[in-house]
């Protein structure tokens, strides 16, 4: 295999604001469901909270080196909605806003391009108590909030993600009750799920009047496949696949919603008017994909109103978040992407491993297994550009160890280092090696018998006459 990445191809790495910026009240900043969540005692391992986090908000200068040393040309960022507008509609909070600006600066003097999304999970307390996605006018407050943000940064920033893995906002979020704001409702994730919807579309139709470069979802992706050939799992499989996989995406590309859905919620499924399904067919101008492991699926009768569980292989590496290492479910994500939904252009936006690292040595934080996992996932994206999917950058998970939601500091997805006491950033292996397959544009992660080449085996020129043209509307 010939390095298909192209010329302009982007390497990014991917972070969020919660996850990572620390001193979230700070300078007038209001509070967000996650703070909220967090300082519920219970809620989230060893009840660590996002107080202090990586305290990006004072590092950023240095981080934004770390990138420069990287050689990253992308950097996937979120915006604190309450940083901007503390009380989520109304006045501006000035201080909070320049922050971004100051942000988005440094990234483009360093020639990074900002990929910037609007919302990863933090919806501010004023709105949630205001219903929050429960409430019919959620979708308006979101545009106004991104028109805000699109006013002040929509001149520098050139690629915007509207919201980050709808599903789990949606699931765990309302009802699971595993994540902010942790409700447990059959009825309420249907509704959540169509505001979140009507909520992209508004700001992609902001983003029409105000912007000028490129808008898009970022959906969290896994192939379903069944635990054995038996009628009940190969069920399980396909509801679970309409529950995770197609629940957002045929809404955005058809603007229906799969049939399994209804008999999934049962009663709790709602009707929907023909005025909004049209409307939330919105797709924007990529797709962001956010991609770690598959589902093996069992049928469960006992877990409703799924009826079906994901079961964990016991023959598989497994990463520390107990999620299968499976490089070829990437693969199969891109080219599912390529033939349901008539090739959109995709960006990978999430892609990574949590592994219990070991202490530095020398300064240098060896994690062969994360490198390992890079190597193969890049593998595995390469073969879906040589299949003629229109793949256009590729982000790592993450660029720092950070709090991981609900596990805490427990688990560490970065390719630097973020040392507890003092905040100090120490590389990993992971990031030397991810600097030289950004340096060898794609080669260094190739199997070794394949030619280094610089890459422009798979041009767009290329891609277009290899793209496979039909959706598959089943």
């Amino acid at each position: 295999m010939t390095a298909p990445f192209p010329n302009d191809f982007l390497w990014g790495a991917a972070t969020s604001a919660y996850q990572i910026e620390g001193f979230p009240l700070a300078d007038g900043a209001g509070p967000s469901i996650w703070h909220r969540f967090a300082h519920t005692p219970g809620r989230v391992a060893g009840n660590d909270t996002g107080d202090l986090a990586c305290d990006h908000y004072h590092r950023w200068r240095d981080d934004v080196a770390l990138m420069a040393e990287l050689g990253l040309n992308a950097y996937r960022f979120s915006l604190a909605w309450g940083r901007v507008l503390p009380e989520g509609r109304g006045a501006i909070n000035r201080r909070g806003l320049d922050f971004y600006e100051r942000l988005v600066d440094a990234l483009l003097e360093h020639g990074i391009r900002p990929m910037a999304t609007l919302y990863h999970w933090d919806l501010p307390v004023a709105l949630h108590e205001r219903g929050g996605w429960l409430n019919p006018d959620s979708p308006r407050w979101f545009a106004d909030y991104a028109e805000t943000v699109f006013r002040a940064l929509g001149d520098r920033v050139p690629f915007w993600i509207t919201i980050n893995e709808p599903w789990v906002v949606t699931a765990p979020g309302y009802l699971d009750g595993q994540l902010a704001p942790g409700h447990r409702d059959l009825f309420e994730p249907p509704r959540v799920a169509h505001h979140l919807l009507l909520a992209h579309a508004e700001a992609v139709a902001a983003y029409r009047t105000l912007g000028r470069h490129r808008i898009g979802p970022a959906v969290n992706l896994e192939p379903q496949h069944p635990a054995s050939s038996s009628p009940a799992d190969l069920e399980a499989s396909r509801r679970r696949d309409a529950f995770i996989n197609r629940w957002f995406l045929d809404a955005l590309m058809f603007g229906r919603y799969p049939e399994e859905l209804a008999d999934i919620f049962g009663p709790a499924w709602p009707e929907f008017s023909a005025e909004s399904l049209a409307k939330i067919r919105c797709p924007g101008d990529f797709i962001g994909v956010n991609y770690y492991s598959r589902g093996l699926v069992r049928a469960a009768p006992e877990a409703p109103p799924l009826n079906a569980i994901r079961i964990t292989p016991t023959d598989a590496e497994l990463t520390a978040m107990d999620w299968e290492v499976y490089p070829e479910g990437l693969t199969e994500t891109l080219l599912w992407l390529r033939d349901r939904y008539a090739n959109p252009p995709l960006y990978i936006t999430e892609n990574g491993a949590a592994f219990d690292d070991p202490p530095p040595r020398d300064g240098l934080v060896e994690d062969p297994r994360r490198v390992a996992y890079l190597r193969t996932h890049i593998q595995a994206a390469a073969t879906a550009l040589e299949q003629g999917v229109d793949l256009r950058g590729y982000c790592v998970w993450s660029l720092l160890d950070n709090f991981e939601w609900a596990e805490g500091y427990s688990k560490r997805f970065g390719l630097y280092q973020v040392d507890p006491g003092d905040r100090t950033r120490r590389p990993k292996a992971s990031a030397r090696f991810y600097r030289e397959v950004i340096r060898s544009q794609g080669a260094a992660a190739l199997p070794a018998s394949a030619p280094p080449t610089a890459g422009c085996a798979a041009d767009a020129a290329h891609r277009d006459a290899t793209a496979a043209p039909a959706s598959r509307a089943d």
